[in-house]
């Protein structure tokens, strides 16, 4: 049986806010060398997964000093993208579901936005420390 190609970005970014949006960005043109220019349906989805679990690990996973990475990972014969955002912070609870929102706040939706998005989604501990949240989008090649 003849193994799949996969094609993958892998990155490290700074857990600052300009490194939640350098990730994001470097996604975006990624997608596009693949094919997926950036007003896509995919590049536009894959732009708001990495942007939201980047700003996440941002937010709540940062650790002074360590930066987070970005995975990207594509199956072209499954037309399936694996998103995986790993930061540093082992202490935080991973998250399990998208969180309900209250209408009237100004923040809590980005997971609701996820799981909209992705066709499955999760979180698992990281080796030797950390988490990683991850997404599978499925993308028309």
């Amino acid at each position: 049986m003849p193994q799949r190609e996969l094609r993958s970005l892998t990155v490290q970014c700074p857990s600052t806010p300009r490194g939640a949006r350098l990730a994001r960005r470097r996604a975006v043109r990624w997608m596009g060398e693949r094919g997926h220019p950036p007003a896509s349906d995919a590049s536009c989805a894959v732009a708001l997964v990495v942007g939201e679990l980047a700003a996440n690990a941002v937010q709540h996973g940062r650790v002074p000093g360590r930066d987070f990475g970005l995975r990207l990972v594509l199956d072209p014969a499954a037309g399936m993208l694996r998103i995986e955002v790993a930061d540093a912070a082992s202490t935080k609870r991973l998250p399990t579901a998208a969180p309900s929102s209250c209408p009237e706040g100004e923040s809590g939706r980005g997971l609701l936005l996820v799981d909209a998005l992705a066709v499955r989604w999760g979180s698992a501990p990281r080796s030797p420390v950390g988490k990683t949240v991850w997404a599978e989008l499925t993308l028309e090649i």
